[in-house]
């Protein structure tokens, strides 16, 4: 059976703790491809306008086109207008009937699922990876016990063996201590800091200048 992760998010932009959680995730769960997926406009984010799908996918594409195994899909790019990802993943779920799908979700992702849409159906269509980052608590309280009960901490040494359990499971790993931040990568850009290019792929760093990205509040928009 085809072991598939799908990533979704802003990837506003795409960034090198992106990148080392694709690689990462990659070897620990045995994956036979890892797929970036970015959101068009994160529903649940409304007050937030990120840079063009546009340019966000093609950070990605530029970012991952000599790592065949990690993709970027533009499904959720497609159809703009459902962009809520219990639609997605029970879109895969039709589309890939044979494989075995991981969603991977960060610590803050984790913190506020109770917000998404159908959270609790998100939870359960697939087979959850949620990464945490260093020095961040993740908490449990927040979710059902029935969600509860599927949580496999594989921060336990004698949890590992449960990655290759075909039941669909919430896995919680520190596979990657890396904590770079979107956010923070725009704010220097903005304020002219030079340091922020460390923190990107030589490629994303590029196409940010290239394109003057971040330097305003707003974009320039593709043509």
């Amino acid at each position: 059976m085809k072991r598939i992760a799908f990533y979704g998010g802003s990837f506003d932009p795409l960034h090198n703790g992106h990148l080392t959680i694709a690689r990462a995730l990659s070897k620990e769960f045995e994956l036979d491809e890892f797929i970036f997926i970015p959101a068009f406009h994160a529903p649940h984010k409304k007050d937030k306008k990120p840079t063009s799908a546009f340019h966000r996918f093609a950070m990605i594409a530029l970012a991952t086109n000599d790592e065949p195994q990690i993709k970027v899909s533009q499904m959720e790019l497609d159809v703009p207008e459902r962009p809520y990802t219990v639609e997605t993943l029970t879109r895969l779920k039709n589309e890939l009937p044979d494989a075995q799908i991981f969603f991977v979700m960060g610590a803050d992702s984790w913190a506020e699922i109770t917000t998404w849409r159908e959270w609790e159906k998100v939870l359960t269509l697939v087979n959850i990876i949620v990464v945490t980052r260093p020095d961040y608590e993740i908490g449990f309280s927040h979710v059902t016990d029935e969600i509860r009960e599927r949580i496999v901490d594989l921060r336990e040494a004698t949890n590992k063996s449960a990655i290759r359990n075909p039941q669909s499971a919430i896995y919680i790993t520190d596979a990657v201590q890396i904590d770079v931040s979107a956010t923070e990568i725009r704010q220097k850009i903005k304020e002219n800091a030079e340091d922020w290019r460390e923190n990107v792929p030589s490629t994303v760093a590029a196409y940010i200048e290239k394109y003057e990205l971040y330097k305003k509040s707003g974009s320039p928009a593709p043509h």
